[in-house]
Order: C-alpha cells, then sequence, then structure tokens
C-alpha cells in the first residue's frame, strides 16, 4: 500500500487529525496580521491527506469515494472560511457530486447534510439567498427521508479517518448528526427571515431553540438572545403566553451564562465580556412584553371616547373564566423549551407575570410593577451618559406604561398623578437634549410631552365639571396645563420650520399627522382656556379659529392629506362654521354692556 511508506494508513488519520485541530483550535490563536495562518496551514495538510489517498488502495472504490468527499468537504469550509468563496463552492460541489448516488446510505447522509449547509452559508454570503434557501431546503428533505427511511445514527464524516477502535458511539453519532440536522434550521431561519418570510421564520427559530436545549448544543448568551428575539415576533402577532414562554426561558437560560461550561463542542461563548449589555437587552424585551399586553387589554376594553367601557369588561372576564384554561393547556405543549427541569424552571418564571389580558386596575397594576421593574434594571447599562438613545427609548417605555395604566384607573386624581410622573420622567431629558444632534428625538419627546399636558388638562376640566362651581385654584390649573400642552405642540411645530423659520407649504408624510394634530389640539386649547375677559376669550377664540381654518384650507389644497387625519378634519370643518356666530354673540354681548 503507497500510503504506508509515510506510515500507513494511522499517519493518514493522524494528518487528517491535525489539519483539523489547526482550523477549529489554533486558529483562534491568530495573530492579526495573519488571521488566516493556521487555516492556511490546515489547507497545506489536508492536501497532503489527499495525495497520500490518491496513491492508497485501502478500503475500495466506494470507501474511497467517501474518504476524497470528505477532504472536498474540508477544503471547501476551509477556503469558505478564508473568504476565498469561488474555491470553497467548488470543493463542495465535488463533495456532493462525490456522495450523489450514496447519499441516503448511513456512511454518506450526515456529510452530505453538512455539505448542503455550508453550500447555503456560502451563497447567503454571496446575497444569493434563494440559491442558499434551495441547499438548506435539500438538507432539510434529505434528513426527513433518511429518518423515515432508516433512522439509524449515521457514521459522523470524521470517523472516515479513524481507526476502527476510535469509532463513535451511537449515542454520539446521533447527537452530532441532529446538531447538523439543527444548523440546518438555524440556517433555514435566518433566510426566511431574509426574504420576509417572516411567520415561517419563526417557526424554524422556535423549533431551532427546542432542538439546542434537547441536545444540548447551545451557547447560553446566544440562546437566551435568540429567544427573546423571538417572544419579540409572538408579540406582533399578540401571542402572549407564546412570548412570555420564550421570555421565561431566555431569562432562565441566561442566568448559567458563565456558571457552566457551553455544551456547544465545550468551547467558550464569544459574548462573555457582553454579559451586562445582553443581560439588559432581555429585560427591554420583558418592557415591551409587559407594554403590549396592557396596550392590547386597554384596546378591548376602551369604548368609542377612549375610556374603559364597563360592559365589555363584565363580558371579557366571564367570557375569560370559560376559555382561558382549556386554551392554555393546548397551546403550552406546541411551544415548551427544555428538560423536565429548565421548564420548573422556566414555568416559576412564567409565574411571576401573567399572560391573560388584565381586565381591572389591580391586574394591570401587576403587569405594570413587573415591566417597571424591567426598567430599572435595563437603565442600569444602558445609562444616559454613553447610552443617549437607548436610555430614552427606556424612559419612553416607562411613561407608555404609566399611560396605559392610568386608563384603568377610575380616580381621575390619581390618573392625573400617573401623567404627572411621566411629566417628570420626560421634561428633564428634553431639556437636556442637544437640538442639533437629537432633533428626531426631541420631536417625539415635544409630541409626547404635549400630549401628557393635554390628557391632564381634559382630565382637570373633567373634575371640574363635577363641581357646583369652578374655584379659582381649579381654573388656574386648567389653564397652566392648557398653556404647557400648547408650548411643546408650538415647539413641535416650530422645529418643523426652515431655517427662514417659514413654516412648509407642504408637509412631508411621516411629519402630517402629528403637525395636524398638533394644530388640531392647539385650537381646540384655545377654547379650553378659561378668562373673565370677554376681549381676551375673543382673542382666543380668533386663535383657534385660525388653526382649524389651517387644517380644513390645507386638506382643500392637498386632498391626499385626508385620509391620514379624517377624524379631526370633520371637527375642524365643524368648528370653522361655528365659531364665527359664537364670536359674533360675544362682541354683541360686549357690545351691549359698554
Amino acid at each position: 500500500m503507497a500510503a504506508a511508506a509515510g506510515g500507513g494508513w494511522p499517519a493518514v488519520c493522524e494528518k487528517f487529525r491535525a489539519a483539523r485541530t489547526l482550523s477549529a483550535v489554533e486558529s483562534l490563536k491568530d495573530p492579526e496580521t495573519e488571521p488566516y495562518r493556521s487555516k492556511y496551514s490546515a489547507r497545506a495538510l489536508l492536501q497532503e491527506v489527499k495525495q497520500l489517498l490518491s496513491a492508497a488502495e485501502e478500503g475500495g472504490e466506494a470507501v474511497l469515494a467517501v474518504r476524497r468527499a470528505v477532504l472536498e468537504y474540508e477544503l471547501g469550509v476551509n477556503h469558505t472560511d478564508t473568504e476565498e468563496l469561488s474555491a470553497g463552492d467548488e470543493h463542495l460541489q465535488r463533495c456532493t457530486q462525490l456522495l450523489e448516488p450514496h447519499r441516503l446510505s448511513p456512511d454518506c447522509v450526515s456529510l452530505y447534510i453538512q455539505a448542503q449547509n455550508n453550500l447555503g452559508i456560502l451563497w447567503s454570503q454571496r446575497d444569493e439567498i434563494e440559491t442558499a434557501q434551495t441547499y438548506l431546503e435539500s438538507a432539510e428533505a434529505l434528513y426527513n427521508q433518511y429518518m423515515k427511511e432508516d433512522g439509524n445514527p449515521p457514521l459522523d464524516p470524521s470517523e472516515h479517518f479513524m481507526a476502527e477502535e476510535e469509532k463513535l458511539t451511537d449515542q454520539e453519532r446521533s447527537k452530532r448528526f441532529e446538531k447538523a440536522y439543527t444548523h440546518t434550521l438555524y440556517y433555514l431561519a435566518q433566510v426566511y427571515q431574509h426574504l420576509e418570510m417572516i411567520e415561517k421564520a419563526a417557526q424554524y427559530c422556535h423549533t431551532t431553540l427546542k432542538r439546542q436545549l434537547e441536545y444540548c448544543g447551545y451557547y447560553p448568551v446566544e440562546w437566551a438572545r435568540n429567544a427573546a428575539t423571538l417572544s419579540q415576533y409572538y408579540l406582533s402577532k399578540e401571542c402572549f403566553m407564546e412570548a412570555r414562554h420564550c421570555l421565561a426561558a431566555a431569562s432562565v437560560i441566561f442566568s448559567q451564562a458563565g456558571q457552566v461550561p457551553s455544551a456547544e463542542d465545550y468551547e467558550t461563548e464569544p459574548d462573555q465580556q457582553d454579559l451586562p449589555e445582553r443581560k439588559a437587552e432581555i429585560a427591554r424585551c420583558w418592557i415591551k412584553y409587559c407594554l403590549n399586553l396592557l396596550q392590547s387589554a386597554r384596546k378591548l376594553l376602551e369604548d368609542n371616547i377612549g375610556e374603559l367601557d364597563p360592559d365589555r369588561q363584565l363580558e371579557l372576564k366571564a367570557q375569560r373564566k370559560k376559555e382561558e384554561d382549556e386554551k392554555e393547556k393546548g397551546r403550552k405543549k406546541a411551544v415548551l423549551f427544555g428538560t423536565s427541569d429548565i421548564c420548573d424552571s422556566v414555568l416559576a418564571m412564567e409565574e411571576k407575570v401573567s399572560s391573560v389580558y388584565p381586565l381591572d386596575f389591580q391586574e394591570a397594576r401587576e403587569v405594570f410593577l413587573v415591566g417597571q421593574n424591567y426598567v430599572q434594571e435595563a437603565k442600569e447599562f444602558f445609562q444616559v451618559d454613553g447610552y443617549v438613545t437607548d436610555h430614552i427609548e427606556i424612559v419612553q417605555d416607562h411613561s407608555a406604561l404609566f399611560k396605559v395604566l392610568a386608563f384603568f384607573e377610575e380616580d381621575y386624581e390619581r390618573r392625573c398623578k400617573m401623567h404627572k410622573r411621566r411629566i417628570d420622567m420626560l421634561e428633564p431629558i428634553y431639556t437636556d437634549l442637544n437640538p442639533q444632534y437629537y432633533l428626531l428625538i426631541r420631536r417625539q419627546l415635544q409630541c409626547e410631552l404635549a400630549d401628557t399636558y393635554y390628557e391632564m388638562m381634559d382630565l382637570k376640566v373633567a373634575i371640574g365639571n363635577r363641581l357646583e362651581k369652578l374655584d379659582s385654584h381649579t381654573v388656574k390649573k386648567i389653564n397652566s396645563l392648557a398653556q404647557f400642552a400648547i408650548k411643546y405642540y408650538e415647539l413641535f411645530l416650530d422645529s418643523l420650520r426652515n431655517p427662514d423659520k417659514v413654516f412648509p407649504e407642504k408637509l412631508e408624510e411621516d411629519v402630517l399627522r402629528p403637525a395636524m394634530v398638533a394644530k388640531f389640539h392647539i385650537a381646540r386649547l384655545y377654547g379650553k382656556l378659561i378668562t373673565s375677559d370677554s376681549k381676551k376669550q375673543l382673542e382666543n377664540m380668533q386663535t383657534s379659529l385660525e388653526y382649524y381654518t389651517f387644517l380644513v384650507d390645507y386638506c382643500e389644497k392637498y386632498p391626499d392629506a385626508v385620509p391620514a387625519i379624517e377624524t379631526e378634519l370633520e371637527l375642524s370643518k365643524e368648528m370653522v362654521n361655528l365659531l364665527p356666530a359664537s364670536m359674533e354673540r360675544l362682541r354683541a354681548k360686549v357690545s351691549s354692556f359698554v
């Protein structure tokens, strides 16, 4: 045998193992100046093994073809790793061609699937996503066909260069084969995401996460991050039980980071130094969960003027009692993550927050408090010094939590206090922001502050309406809140002006509705200002009329703006018709006293 000249078959196997060690282990230590040094050395060794194999006669033609395929596979991965995609593609294609006639045999199936996986990765790197999809779906179909027709643990590719006594156990073979298929599903999830097949991407992501736990093949931080990201998909579909399960599992698995070695080939997880940031990211996903659950509940419960509908509340409570238990039991089976130990920890985590719509203040408050705790946790890392945008988004979410909790509060005074909390957290941030660098964020805050003052003013008016007679303190409070709301709406509108302070003749689509709503609210606010001075009242009515007229005139000039502000436009038209007559009556009344 020609291979014997170099020490026989064991020496060939040793060279192959050395090449794999260079690629997998030594390459991690390569200097930045020579990032592929070990990969190139591994390639040279693989080429040597290829030459030796060509001269060898051991094992017959079929065995030789599979061994050549293994080398083509290793060379394909090597070239892909060193960013030589064309050469990588050639080697991987040769690998699949050699295996094609026997791809369903236990000797070949795992290698064939891994070659298809790597062709999928390679074509993804070329931004040829549909070609990548073809390779990966082919790998998926082959796995399913093999499991249906055979199902026995197939050989791992590395075993083709092992002595008989070194071969893997069936258990280890099965673990490696399942891991290769898990990678297929993982890459398919990303491909479907790129192709905007969002539902399919989520389904594959969920299956991947389940399999990674089942076969102990995951990095805790990466797994937790992917589960938390998947929760946001479920939130978008209002599947709160599934979203909560993903987040609870993310929190439980994340807690393993740094405490146990990763089961992913016993490597160290790359993200260890980023643990505080990753933890804060998961906390932010929990905030979104609590906020979305509360906001969805509000949509179910509100009447046509945005207040809580008591009849609807009673109806939903009765309905929930009948349905929820059975519904949860059925759906739980489909989404459950992990082994019994992990499941117990996940279920304990889930019990801290509901996944059903809160239908009254007490239930809403429980969800709110969980969200608020995660706000504090997220802010510990995302501090204003260094993470301005992230910090502000978290504060805005905190404000939104107070806003939706206020919906469930029946007492107007307490509701006002909740909105005051929003003002207290938003105003200092707004004041500190440089308009040159943070124009868009300042606009968001201007609108939110204006809306909050506007809401508080409405509440104070409602409180005043319950009194026999408005006292001076309530009048002063209503006017003060109205003036603050006007101030922030005007600041927002001023931010739309050009450098010459001229308001745009035609508004951009992204600011059309906010600008028109600001104009509409200012018109209404001037109508709400309370004064005993008739002259001042006429001035306020005139200003109010001007703002209403602006909306009507703008929509006549630009009819395509109408769909964005239909309700406000209808009310503005009414006020443009009614206000002049009201102003005339007031003028006549003033004249009669002169």
